[in-house]
């Protein structure tokens, strides 16, 4: 009897503090009516894939929840966890786990936007103004009018309400970061500044498909801008021509629907009258032509020496290089005009 009673003691004594527990885990972190005590909201970031238990635990350790297990269950309970959103949230420790559980499955402040690398400043204002409502891409195109290669190509979260200039600091800012001082170091020793590396890695962006292929180009460039040979980037008249296009030089302003890269160029294309068009002019273009990542920087940073002066890129976007005029007019034949 005595081991009957003890047993039922001890189920009673871990039922009630089962239940002591729960309701201290699953109340408010901190009473807002007490006196001397403010309930202050915060920033509660989610980032894009990041999984429950993580979630939970820095809720935790950000002491807006008491227990990650009890907002766990909580949220298992009432069939939460495939609707918690990536994105921002604006919680305070006064919200219960409930609360804050369900907050998490909207109400995000910010959006999520990616620069695609090698985009050019008028896409990414294309791209803002179909996801931004009130987004002024004239604007936009105003601000970023020296920052074409200094929009660094990332995923960012941006708050809805941001303006055009806003915009432009965040993606600014994070190219600041990105560029540390080690890699503004190693363009010091290959004898580059800043701007000519960006100018060069637009051009490598937009050249080369394969990251193998990114060092071997940026190495052929440099030795080809060194040596006061023309560039010959295909990528330059790309841009020349429909900046050309796309631009109305009386409004100033630039057509939604513009193929700003075209895909073939033409004899005439190549004599386009333009400070970026490297078949009519030595040296490097005025400024980059996009944005580009940080993959290309660093192939520009530490190219790759070669005997290669010259090189093409196929229909399948395969590199194909060549020391000679001879031998590029042979990849030209096999390559570009189908005789295999």
């Amino acid at each position: 009897m005595k081991k009957v009673f003890w047993a039922l003691v001890f189920f009673l004594a871990a039922f009630l503090g089962g239940l002591f527990w729960w309701q201290w885990a699953t109340g408010a972190n901190v009473k807002c009516q007490m006196p001397n005590l403010k309930c202050q909201e915060e920033i509660f970031v989610i980032e894009k894939g990041e999984g429950l238990n993580s979630i939970a635990e820095r809720l935790q350790k950000e002491r807006l929840i008491r227990s990650s297990l009890a907002f766990k269950i909580l949220v298992w309970k009432e069939g939460l966890g495939k609707k918690i959103q990536a994105g921002d949230f604006r919680l305070s420790a006064g919200m219960t786990p409930l609360e804050i559980g369900r907050e998490l499955t909207h109400g995000t402040l910010d959006k999520w936007f990616t620069i695609i690398e090698g985009w050019r400043r008028e896409e990414i204002g294309q791209k803002l103004a179909a996801d931004f409502a009130n987004f002024s891409h004239q604007d936009f195109l105003g601000k970023t009018q020296d920052l074409e290669g200094y929009l660094f190509p990332d995923t960012y979260l941006i708050p809805k309400e941001a303006t055009a200039g806003a915009m432009a600091d965040i993606f600014l800012k994070n190219f600041r970061k990105k560029i540390d001082t080690g890699l503004e170091e190693a363009m010091s020793r290959q004898g580059l500044t800043l701007g000519e590396t960006l100018i060069l890695a637009s051009m490598v962006e937009r050249e080369a498909r394969y990251e193998a292929d990114r060092p071997v180009v940026a190495g052929i460039l440099i030795k080809r801008w060194q040596n006061n040979w023309p560039l010959q980037v295909d990528a330059t008249a790309q841009y020349a021509v429909a900046t050309a296009k796309c631009f109305n030089k009386i409004r100033r302003a630039w057509e939604t629907e513009c193929k700003w890269w075209p895909k073939s160029l033409t004899g005439e294309d190549l004599k386009i009258s333009s400070p970026f068009n490297t078949y009519l002019h030595r040296g490097l273009p005025k400024s980059p032509i996009c944005n580009p990542s940080l993959s290309a920087i660093r192939a520009v940073v530490f190219p790759v020496a070669t005997d290669y002066w010259f090189y093409l890129t196929d229909q399948n976007g395969q590199m194909h290089y060549a020391r000679t005029d001879a031998e590029q007019a042979a990849n030209i034949r096999r390559y570009l005009r189908g005789q295999l």
